[in-house]
């Protein structure tokens, strides 16, 4: 990670967008602006938290271990989220790590400077709380499935999300590049069932694939695929 000399325009990050005017000078004193390349970390799980990280540029994966070999990808993050505000607790460890997922910058906060923009600044402090909650619920959804959806409903249901969170481009793929490794992990499940159940869906006209590029054809599709495993 590379301290970038840059900065920001302090109206990206969630802070920034939800603070006080007056408040923003300050964030402009305390901040500072990494850069990372791809597949770097940002921060590692079992780390101590020194402060708090928003993404000014790229993505990130958020993930920890799952088993001995395995990892599970909790979230994605990108361009204005926060990251390693699931190290904020009794212990202060981040019980997450986070990898750019691509080359991206980052705005990072000390602790000390976060807590107090908090008790400052009541909208974003109300803006992350409902956040926390949306969090919360779809940690528990994701451990429903895990449970009780077929992997093909899984792999339907993680693409619905990537979708929903990262939008397409101008060729109608998926706004992030992911390897199905990651998707793998994502959804999780393995490298080998991604492969097979993806080839599944290319061959029923549901995607196209090319390269990294994953594109929906046929959104209702998945969401029956979802649908067939919640009954």
């Amino acid at each position: 990670m590379k301290k970038n000399k840059q900065g920001c325009d302090l109206q990206t990050c969630m802070l920034c967008r939800l603070c006080l005017p007056a408040w923003r000078p300050a964030i402009g004193t305390h901040h500072q602006h990494f850069s990372l390349k791809k597949g770097e970390l940002l921060f590692r799980e079992g780390d101590e938290v020194k402060g708090i990280y928003f993404v000014y540029s790229g993505s990130f994966k958020v993930h920890k271990h799952w088993g001995k070999e395995k990892e599970l990808i909790v979230r994605f993050a990108q361009q204005g989220d926060i990251v390693g505000h699931r190290g904020m607790g009794h212990e202060m460890i981040y019980p997450v790590s986070a990898t750019a997922l691509e080359p991206a910058t980052v705005c990072y906060i000390d602790l000390p400077f976060f807590q107090t923009s908090l008790q400052v600044n009541h909208d974003f402090l109300y803006e992350l709380m409902l956040f926390y909650a949306k969090e919360l619920q779809e940690s528990e959804m994701k451990m429903r499935n895990l449970a009780h959806m077929s992997v093909k409903g899984r792999i339907a249901y993680a693409l619905l999300l990537l979708h929903r969170k990262f939008g397409t481009n101008g060729d109608g793929a998926l706004h992030l590049q992911l390897s199905r490794q990651d998707l793998a992990a994502y959804a999780g499940t393995t490298y080998e069932t991604v492969i097979r159940v993806m080839s599944e869906l290319m061959q029923e006209g549901t995607i196209t694939l090319r390269g990294k590029e994953i594109t929906v054809k046929h959104m209702e599709k998945l969401q029956q695929l979802v649908q067939e495993d919640e009954l």
